[in-house]
């Protein structure tokens, strides 16, 4: 599961940068200075970055078991900017809690 983890993580940084950039950027030159370069460039490449990011997910989700509601809250969370910075913690943190409770704590001599 550290493989699927590591590809989630990656993408939801990607996803989440490129959205912010989108945002933050491209639509105010879209819609306050007339100049739609940056949304013609950065738009559909954040689509095409948020179908992989939506298999990486999904990937994640069923190899994690997660319940079908945090499968896709999950997957929501790279629509909204800055969601998928604070899904992409919650999400090492849950991966991560399972596998620390079997982690046997060492003996001390």
């Amino acid at each position: 599961m550290g493989a699927a983890l590591t590809r989630y993580r990656v993408i939801a940084w990607i996803v989440g940068v490129v959205l912010i950039l989108l945002v933050v950027i491209g639509m105010p030159l879209k819609y306050a200075f007339d100049n739609p370069v940056v949304v013609e460039t950065i738009g559909p490449a954040h689509g095409f970055l948020y179908m992989i990011y939506l298999v990486a997910a999904f990937d994640l989700s069923r190899r994690a078991d997660w319940p079908l509601k945090r499968m896709l809250l999950v997957m929501l969370a790279g629509t909204v900017p800055f969601v998928s910075f604070y899904a992409e913690r919650r999400v090492s943190a849950w991966v991560a809690a399972p596998q620390e409770a079997r982690t046997p704590e060492p003996v001390a001599h």
